[in-house]
């Protein structure tokens, strides 16, 4: 190994100080998976970035950096963008090392586990794992055809080979169960039924969740006897949706329509992580938007809207039209959060059945709270 990879590589093991992944971190060549390319945003959106355009030096830092590299934007590879892409959605990736690793390590994996990975991307995850567990103890998922030849590519050139499979993750893989744990590198509004047939029981499911209004979790549920599992969300992650699972395009709206009404709750609590997920648990089928001070909550699939803009000192304005009344609903889900004490997100569990899964918050004397996920 060249001495300044070496080095490079060592300094980012160093720097995430995990004695269970720090081989891993040391040995996996981390500049295989990201390839020559990437992008870079500025002003203009996505810049695609070549290597030859930096010093060697320059390029192994930022390889080996403790961030999130994009590799691909709205389904073109970096290698392919000959010009800037526009402000949207990137598509691919190799995420920051440092959660990588913090999400192997809240799945649990160890020696002796069969694992599968929903979302391959890069191939960095994977190759982290192989590393530790053998390559036969790893199946992958892909979705992207592009991305999954990519990633088969410099698996196979680091030496390692794991299962790999070009197709849907929210499928799972049948012919490798059950597995130990499942791992997803993408998220995913609801838990698909098939991953939890796919893991045994006593197994773990380690997902990221992000709904419509853009509240992002990391699930950890433990799979029990009877096919169903529950768990909490131990850390706030943002992973790209799985693409079924992405949000439609919101579209034109109309503000300051509708039934009026007042509250003295502040939409501003829609700018706290937790006050966010409660929001998107109250009102699953609704995105949100803030055009200047004033909240927008819209429902593509029934049309429904809601918007709150300052009053006066004493509260807001509301307007709601449409079947579900949006605002009344995040407005609830919020109140019985702050008499709560505002819990943190982490003091939630999930539980998934066969029929239907919620998301619940014990609130000692009171009961708990409840609201269904969306089917």
């Amino acid at each position: 190994m060249h001495e300044l990879t070496a080095k490079v590589r060592h300094e980012l093991a160093a720097e995430i100080d995990h004695p269970r992944w720090r081989a891993a971190l040391e040995a996996v060549p981390r500049e295989l998976f990201v390839g020559d390319n990437v992008f870079h945003p500025d002003a203009r959106g996505w810049v695609p970035v070549h290597r030859s355009k930096m010093s060697p030096e320059d390029w192994l830092a930022l390889i080996y950096s403790d961030q999130s590299l994009v590799t691909q934007v709205a389904g073109v590879l970096a290698e392919d963008a000959g010009e800037p892409i526009a402000n949207v959605w990137a598509t691919s990736s190799s995420t920051l090392p440092s959660l990588v690793v913090r999400m192997l390590d809240t799945a649990g994996i160890s020696e002796g586990d069969k694992v599968l990975e929903i979302g391959t991307g890069t191939g960095y995850s994977t190759a982290l794992m192989c590393h530790r567990l053998g390559s036969g103890a790893v199946t992958s998922i892909e979705f992207d055809p592009a991305v999954a030849g990519r990633a088969k590519t410099a698996l196979t050139a680091a030496g390692y080979a794991p299962t790999l499979v070009q197709g849907d993750g929210l499928d799972g893989f049948d012919r490798n169960a059950p597995y130990d744990r499942l791992l997803a590198t993408c998220a995913v509004r609801t838990i698909p039924l098939r991953w939890l047939r796919q893991v045994r029981p006593g197994g773990t499911i380690t997902t990221p969740l992000l709904g419509w209004i853009g509240a992002g979790a990391l699930a950890h549920l433990q799979v029990a006897d009877d096919g169903t599992a529950s768990g909490t969300f131990p850390e706030v992650v943002y992973f790209q949706p799985a693409r079924p699972h992405a949000a439609p395009p919101m579209g034109m709206m109309k503000l300051g329509v509708g039934d009026a009404s007042h509250t003295t709750m502040d939409p501003a609590l829609l700018n706290d992580e937790t006050g966010q997920f409660v929001a998107q648990l109250a009102a699953p089928h609704a995105q949100h938007v803030w055009v200047e001070s004033t909240l927008a909550l819209h429902d593509v699939e029934s049309g429904s809207h809601a918007d709150v803009e300052p009053a006066d000192s004493s509260g807001w304005v509301v307007h709601q039209y449409g079947p579900n009344r949006l605002w009344d609903a995040v407005e609830r889900a919020l109140a019985s959060w702050l008499d709560a004490g505002k819990p943190h997100q982490s003091a939630f569990t999930l539980t998934v059945t066969p029929e239907r899964q919620w998301v619940s918050l014990d609130v000692g004397g009171s009961g708990s709270l409840r609201w269904n996920l969306p089917a």
